[in-house]
């Protein structure tokens, strides 16, 4: 159930990436983080070249491409070597898709707290909780798990 955001910006404008860019986080949340695509949501944004800078400079004015890809998922589903390869999976695709990139583009994976992340007006501590009803619903180290 992670919620996907992705900005981007390149030398020549490209909105027809938008379908493409959101099918490869959603697959790469997949493969790489174990996330299931029915519930994952991805918003794909265009970002005007002339207000994306790094180190003061237009990466599109050298012909370079950029990202800042930012993904949520529930705490503790994830391991440290899940998320190296989604971050390092993610560069090498994103170029791909939007040509030679700057190598100051970003992936954040953010790990939330299961009672302060939901979907469909319920927690995901409180889906683990219905979906595991003869199990405390207080074991942090059961709930992690989920």
């Amino acid at each position: 159930m992670p919620m996907i955001t992705i900005r981007y910006t390149t030398p020549n404008p490209q909105p027809h990436l938008r379908p493409q860019i959101a099918a490869l986080a959603s697959q790469l949340a997949a493969e790489k983080l174990g996330k299931q695509p029915e519930v994952t949501a991805v918003l794909v944004e265009s970002a005007d070249p002339e207000g994306w800078f790094i180190a003061g400079q237009h990466p599109t004015a050298a012909g370079l491409s950029a990202f800042w890809l930012d993904i949520k998922i529930t705490a503790g589903t994830n391991t440290k070597a899940d998320t190296a390869s989604f971050v390092k999976a993610t560069y090498t695709e994103m170029e791909k898709l939007l040509g030679p990139l700057h190598t100051e583009c970003y992936v954040l994976v953010q790990a939330v707290d299961g009672d302060a992340y939901g979907y469909g007006g319920r927690t995901q501590n409180g889906r683990w909780a219905e979906a595991h009803p003869s199990l405390p619903s207080n074991n942090d180290r059961l709930l992690r798990q989920f």
